[in-house]
């Protein structure tokens, strides 16, 4: 059955292995991206989508033997070796979640530089250059939003006694 989206309706109860790719995709890449990914998938994506978030996410990402940071600089430089700007973009959001820094960022392109070529190295700098800025401000301002929500809190106004409203409005006319 498809959707008016031309989408694949999938029912069926998914596997273990994808329950847990979807939480690890969730955790490295943030809900915002995973979600826009379905949202997106059409009849033609979205098996890819769905064998991704099981195999890859479920049973790769979830394995023990090394951190989320040494996968996410694996990946990078995987990504980099085969020049695919765009997967860099999309696995940098998941290495600075992973807390990959701007110099580990820097030096793992400057080492791909040696094994990888330049122009290879040279398009990983552009995408991290267009890519990081982006990702710093919105960590940035999801740090600040968390921080206010618990050091202030909701302002509310305290609703007004009648005695209080009618002498004001009385106030006003006397002027």
């Amino acid at each position: 059955m498809k959707t008016a989206n031309n989408k694949k309706s999938d029912t069926a109860p998914k596997s273990e292995g994808y329950k847990a790719g979807l939480a690890m995709r969730k955790k490295v890449l943030g809900d915002d991206y995973v979600e826009r990914s379905f949202a997106n998938a059409d009849d033609l994506n979205m098996p890819f989508q769905e064998l991704a978030t099981e195999f890859a996410w479920g049973k790769v990402w979830t394995r023990p033997g090394l951190t989320l940071k040494e996968r996410s600089l694996s990946t990078l430089s995987m990504c980099i070796a085969l020049n695919r700007p765009a997967e860099i973009k999309i696995h940098l959001r998941g290495a600075v979640r992973n807390g990959v820094s701007r110099e580990e960022l820097r030096e793992l392109i400057l080492h791909s530089f040696l094994y990888c070529g330049g122009p290879a190295a040279l398009d990983a700098y552009k995408a991290v250059r267009d890519e990081l800025p982006l990702i710093e401000a919105a960590e940035k301002a999801a740090k600040k939003l968390a921080t206010t929500a618990k050091t202030k809190p909701a302002k509310t106004k305290p609703a007004k006694s009648p005695a209080k409203a009618s002498t004001k409005s009385t106030a006003k006319i006397k002027a």
